[in-house]
């Protein structure tokens, strides 16, 4: 039989969160039911609980950082066991047959991968996340949690964590190469982290200096501030990684021109408008301009491997659900350090 799990609920784009509840369906032979015990707040969760981008179909539960405790098992289960500590990112499902789910990039998967939240499952029914007490999902797509990392911290490695990793592996950061982070927030922070761990020479580009105590304590080797232009003429044609982690409009051309020979600028965020550059900013230098989501199942696991195995998480402030609403806020106004993750035992 389904139960009910506690939840925060938005029921339009602009109403605030509020408690409910949402349903659970009991295991099938495959999956596992999670007792969730932390879950990030992303901006994705934000725009999505807003209306920000189109098709959301209220009421909705967001919510895809998602830490927690399995409880139980379907009858096939072999991955996980009653209380294993696991994590459940931004997917639940992909078709698992097409060439990107078989090389393990689900993310990818050509038929569209099932959303946490705010999408549609096998069942028919509408997905519900991690703002809430409880999910099930398929073993194979939950991810194990190593004992190297808290729960609270391991929560936003499930999005922010892995949307920085999967490009920094994929596009060769480690020692030898120097890497930018545009931005010094969720994502941010993590892309410090993870590049210096890697072995890379890291620098922060920030609106401010106001996060640069931080970002060195975190592994950069260096920061500058984007609103002085003898930003962009100190490190012209320097890079050989430049990460994008803001949504806000920014002059891409300006940080093309940062990237030596053969430099690669990868697009994390999401700005509002359409991108707009200059041939020449590539051509000129044989550049190339790309963009990258989250990584698949498999390069999940190896993050959070990776992040336990180098002893760090997301710099985390955990809030009480009733608090959700003020976190959207002062998210909105940067004013997180880093991530806010949601206390599950609230509800």
């Amino acid at each position: 039989m389904p139960t009910l799990a506690k939840a925060y609920v938005a029921t339009s784009a602009t109403s605030p969160l509020q408690p409910g509840v949402v349903e659970r369906r009991e295991p099938g032979e495959s999956e596992v039911r999670i007792a969730i015990k932390f879950t990030g707040i992303c901006h994705s969760d934000i725009h999505t609980a807003r209306g920000d981008w189109a098709g959301v179909k209220y009421p909705v539960v967001v919510g895809h950082e998602i830490a927690g405790v399995v409880e139980a098992v379907g009858a096939k289960v072999t991955r996980y066991a009653v209380g294993d500590r696991v994590g459940v990112g931004c997917f639940v499902d992909s078709c698992r047959e097409c060439a990107n789910c078989l090389a393990g990039e689900e993310q990818y998967c050509l038929a569209g991968s099932i959303s946490t939240y705010n999408s549609v499952g096998r069942d028919g029914l509408p997905t519900a996340g991690g703002y809430s007490t409880g999910i099930v999902v398929d073993e194979n797509y939950v991810v194990r949690i190593p004992d190297g990392v808290s729960l609270e911290a391991a929560a936003p490695l499930l999005c922010a964590g892995i949307t920085m990793y999967s490009p920094l592996r994929n596009w060769g950061a480690g020692p030898g190469k120097r890497v930018a982070i545009i931005g010094m927030g969720g994502l941010g922070h993590m892309g410090v982290k993870i590049a210096a761990a890697l072995g890379a020479e890291v620098t922060v580009l920030s609106q401010s200096l106001k996060k640069q105590e931080d970002a060195l304590r975190l592994g950069a080797e260096g920061y500058y501030a984007t609103s002085d232009p003898a930003t962009f003429e100190v490190l012209r044609d320097y890079f050989d990684l430049v990460i994008n982690t803001v949504s806000a409009d920014i002059d891409v051309d300006q940080y093309l021109s940062l990237l030596a020979v053969d430099g690669t600028m990868v697009l994390v965020g999401l700005p509002s408008k359409p991108l707009t550059q200059r041939a020449w900013s590539l051509i000129g230098s044989r550049r190339s301009l790309a963009g990258s989501k989250m990584g698949g199942i498999r390069q999940t696991q190896e993050m959070l491997n990776f992040c336990a195995a180098h002893g760090f998480g997301a710099e985390v402030e955990v809030i009480p659900a009733s608090k959700i609403n003020d976190a959207y806020e002062r998210v909105m106004a940067s004013d997180v350090r880093y991530r806010f993750v949601i206390d599950a035992a609230t509800f």
